[in-house]
């Protein structure tokens, strides 16, 4: 590429006037680029702040419809589901997930009752449903079991397609579950529902407020690197990547989201798919803690971030600050 040099060449010309740096601007960034994560919980007219989310809330059924509707006038397209299941219902197998009256299947209904054409993303794992906080069912010597857990995922997934899920996440990193779901909901008719697979999940020291959220903190016993990734590896993610899209994956992601913007761009170059990272809660909660202690500007450090990943690569993001973006942007 040949270019002139300087003076002929001043890049600053261009950034000189709002109006010119808006049209040349490479990335753009809307309400239609994210994706609200919700937390359901039972009760009625229930708003529950969550200490370690500043300004997040678990909202009742009779509650969610509202806030699909909030969500629908900003502009977002699309909520992702994640119940706080009773303690009293979350068993060594997670069997609850199975069941097409709990909290996620409500809560679905009740969105589509309220928004029918707002898409609806439901998370498919079973930590929140197991008295011991894993994704899946664990056997004596507390290893994860694979195959066994698959199978428990179709027909957690089944049951959220049935009750009007748009797209199903399976956020388990379980080998082959991806394929398994696919395969069972071609065959039940649900033709249409999209899997967004959480292909590149890390093991994570940034997924504390989240577990506070959903009520696992505290139940989770070891840890879950046998089957989240390692941090250290790239490599590693592509390779699942490829696997996911093989077994029929629509779109994938990349979680957590800000320290991994290497791993997007590399599946982007490498795929040209639809990739999403999750702007997890301790990234959220880390600029409300900023923003707390006086060290920066909210709106600025939203946009800021939301902007990177589009940058990256991302078709869209999951983030908490989903709502308050959405009205910086106009929606």
């Amino acid at each position: 590429m040949t270019q002139a040099s300087f003076p002929a060449l001043r890049l600053r010309r261009t950034r000189a006037s709002a109006w010119s740096r808006a049209l040349v601007a490479e990335t753009h960034l809307s309400p239609a680029h994210l994706i609200w994560p919700l937390f359901v919980t039972e009760g009625q007219g229930v708003t529950d702040p969550i200490s370690t989310l500043p300004g997040v809330s678990r909202h009742s059924i009779d509650r969610i419809g509202a806030v699909a509707r909030e969500a629908k006038a900003l502009g977002i397209g699309c909520l992702a589901l994640f119940p706080n299941t009773p303690r009293d219902l979350r068993t060594d197998d997670g069997r609850e997930a199975l069941n097409p009256d709990n909290l996620m299947c409500r809560a679905i209904r009740a969105i589509k009752d309220a928004v029918p054409d707002i898409g609806v993303l439901t998370d498919v794992a079973l930590d929140p449903y197991t008295s011991h906080g894993h994704d899946g069912l664990v056997d004596a010597a507390g290893y994860v079991l694979n195959d066994e857990t698959s199978e428990l995922l179709v027909a957690q997934a089944l049951v959220q397609a049935q009750a009007g899920a748009d797209v199903v996440a399976p956020s388990d990193m379980m080998d082959g579950r991806v394929g398994a779901i696919r395969t069972a909901l071609e065959a039940e008719g649900h033709r249409n529902v999209q899997i967004m697979a959480y292909s590149a999940k890390y093991a994570s020291a940034f997924y504390g407020p989240f577990r506070d959220a959903v009520g696992s903190g505290g139940l989770l016993k070891g840890d879950k690197r046998g089957y989240q990734m390692d941090y250290a590896n790239a490599e590693e993610a592509l390779r699942e990547v490829a696997l996911d899209l093989a077994e029929g994956a629509d779109s994938v992601m990349v979680k957590p989201g800000l320290p991994y913007l290497d791993i997007i761009r590399r599946v982007k170059e490498r795929f040209e798919v639809p990739v999403f990272a999750y702007q997890v809660s301790g990234e959220y909660a880390m600029i409300e803690a900023a923003v707390a202690a006086g060290a920066g500007d909210r709106d600025a450090l939203v946009l800021e971030t939301l902007m990177a990943f589009r940058r990256a690569g991302c078709s869209g993001v999951l983030t908490y600050h989903a709502a308050h973006a959405a009205r910086l942007l106009g929606g």
